[in-house]
């Protein structure tokens, strides 16, 4: 998950109000060139910290500067009720991070000639089809998976999550009838499902399982001994130090993987080597050099947003650095980050058992390479936070820009400036958009709708309007990440037969993992909305705008991860239900 998205998903679990920890270690008076006591000191106090403050249950960390392991550490537990210390050697799920790896694995294969990246996916996985509504796009291929601008969906929903999910590669069969959400190469749009066709392709080319692949040209060579693609015990998993259930996410090759920080330490000095582990040449240098190389820099919706081959190549930001790649996990039971400086051959991964962690993993990250850059250079590169502009009354086009409805990555909001001011209500709470002399605007949180306040990340959150392609697009940044945080909405039509059939729905047959309690579609102030409540976030109400596409089929509005997906209705008359992402969606009696 991108590291904004993990800041605004924070925000609803629990408002970020700093606890009285110990104090930070101080700097030393001078830097000194490869001593890392220093680095080493800071991050246990900080982790240590975030632990306190997020109820984080267990973590482990690890640093490498090029061939060498420098420190790996493991705070909390791995299983509280029974007390096992969490270590450099448990075994976590790390979740996303298995895309660096399905993409390392498809660039190898590219290597031998089993597998061309810029060909139709379809060339390597000839069963793979899907239905489009861009009928001039350009083709699916590996290279656009890998950098997630396919324009496939985010995911395939029926049976993601489950106690005993089905082999991955049966999605390939069943995602026939779904509908690309846009055409390839046009905007960053992340995609889990993408990652899954690949692996099929991946097993497909080399003719062998995705897992025992994964096994014999990876793990084995590098020495990877506890690190796998298939379920055996791991760390628990907890929510705010209560045990949760753990379900297993049928694709395998997205956010499977199960790992330690010693192994995936291997992998960092892999690619510190030119993709050589020992003796063994996992990848050449080349295939490794191509994986940290931006890919999307002429895209017409990048803002910033930057892309390698597997690795997301902004989100970090280390003054004096260079480019950080980086990727993160995040599962509803556990969270993770993998980051390195590719041009001074510094990483750190951390991982953790905690559903609460998941700014922590980023924000130690982020703090544990410029420590890093601090010792190995000799120079403190002070990461001082920009001056924050005055703030300013809005102009009479700003008022009219964002008065409206509003795609964001919290869903939908009505953006309103009657009073002269900008407020928004998305996901049932209230903010203020304030304006600043530089021309960026701040969010604050609107305490019960009246008193605005700071809180969180959000106050780190610069917004701007930029028109694209005819589409008004709020641009978000925090840090060194941008992207799309929102598109204003244009009025659309309502097909009869969705009037006919608003109201409320529930989902047909069981589905474990996160599901909402209610679901309803509705029409509200000229716009198709779906609302969804989930148990677990009491406090957040998701509503997602549709846009007409065919009098039986609507797609989520907006652009990026999540959007362009399509919602239909299957049957007639009281029989009729919705289909979408191949869950179907039954109406409530009463």
């Amino acid at each position: 998950m991108p590291y904004m998205t993990k800041h605004l998903v924070s925000f609803f679990a629990v408002f970020a109000f700093l606890a009285g920890c110990a104090t930070a270690p101080p700097n030393p008076g001078e830097s000194i060139r490869g001593d890392y006591n220093h680095t080493k000191k800071y991050l246990s106090w900080l982790v240590d910290r975030e632990m306190a403050q997020n109820e984080i249950t267990g973590i482990s960390i690890a640093l490498v500067d090029d061939q060498k392991v420098i420190w790996q550490q493991g705070f909390g537990y791995a299983d509280l009720e029974n007390k096992v210390l969490a270590t450099p050697e448990t075994v976590y799920r790390a979740g996303s991070i298995a895309k660096v790896f399905t993409a390392a694995a498809a660039m190898q294969l590219a290597e031998q000639g089993k597998l061309d990246i810029d060909q139709p996916l379809a060339s390597a996985l000839p069963e793979f089809s899907i239905q489009s509504r861009f009928p001039n796009a350009d083709p699916i291929t590996p290279r656009n998976i890998m950098c997630h601008h396919s324009g496939l969906p985010s995911n395939f929903l029926q049976g993601l999550f489950v106690r005993e999910p089905d082999r991955f590669e049966s999605v390939v069969a069943k995602i026939r009838d779904e509908y690309q959400t846009f055409p390839p190469n046009y905007v960053f749009s992340y995609s889990n499902l993408g990652m899954a066709l690949l692996g099929a392709a991946v097993q497909k080319v080399s003719n062998e399982p995705f897992d025992t692949y994964m096994a014999r040209r990876f793990f084995q060579p590098m020495g990877m001994t506890q690190s796998s693609f298939v379920p055996r015990p791991i760390a628990k998993a907890y929510d705010r130090n209560k045990e949760i259930e753990v379900f297993s996410l049928r694709d395998m090759p997205a956010a499977n993987l199960l790992s330690n920080v010693v192994d995936l330490s291997q992998f960092m000095k892999m690619q510190f080597a030119d993709g050589k582990s020992g003796e063994n040449q996992i990848l050449s240098a080349s295939s490794a050099s191509e994986m940290v190389r931006i890919q999307n820099k002429n895209f017409p919706m990048t803002f910033g947003q930057y892309v390698g081959l597997g690795w997301m190549m902004s989100g970090i930001d280390v003054p004096g650095g260079g480019t950080v790649a980086s990727h993160g996990g995040s599962l509803p039971d556990s969270h993770s980050m993998m980051a390195i400086l590719p041009e001074h051959k510094l990483g750190v991964v951390v991982l953790s058992n905690s559903s609460s962690s998941h700014v922590a993993v980023s924000k130690i990250a982020a703090e544990a390479l410029r420590l890093m850059l601090d010792a190995k250079t000799g120079i403190r590169q002070d990461a001082m936070p920009p001056a924050r502009a005055a703030e300013r009354p809005p102009t009479a086009d700003e008022l009219r820009e964002f008065n409206g409805n509003f795609d964001t990555m919290v869903g939908l909001a009505r953006i309103s400036t009657k009073d002269g001011q900008i407020d928004a209500e998305a996901a049932g709470h209230q903010f203020r958009l304030v304006p600043h002399e530089d021309g960026l605007f701040t969010i604050k949180y609107r305490l019960f709708g009246m008193m605005a306040v700071r809180v969180g990340a959000f106050e780190d959150i610069r917004l701007s309007m930029a028109n694209v392609d005819g589409r008004k697009i709020i641009v978000g940044r925090i840090g060194a990440e941008s992207l799309i945080f929102g598109e204003k909405l244009k009025p659309t039509t309502i097909p009869e037969r969705f009037w006919k059939n608003l109201g409320h729905y529930e989902i047909v047959g069981k589905i474990d993992g996160p599901t909402p309690d209610k679901l309803l579609l509705r029409e509200d102030n000229g716009l198709l909305v779906g609302e969804a409540h989930f148990p677990e976030v009491p406090d957040l109400l998701l509503r997602i705008a549709f846009h007409a596409v065919s009098d039986n089929e609507v797609v989520t509005a907006g652009l990026g991860t999540g959007r362009g997906d399509t919602l239909g209705l299957i049957g007639a008359g009281d029989d009729a239900m919705l289909g979408f992402s191949g869950v179907q969606l039954r109406k409530k009696l009463n």
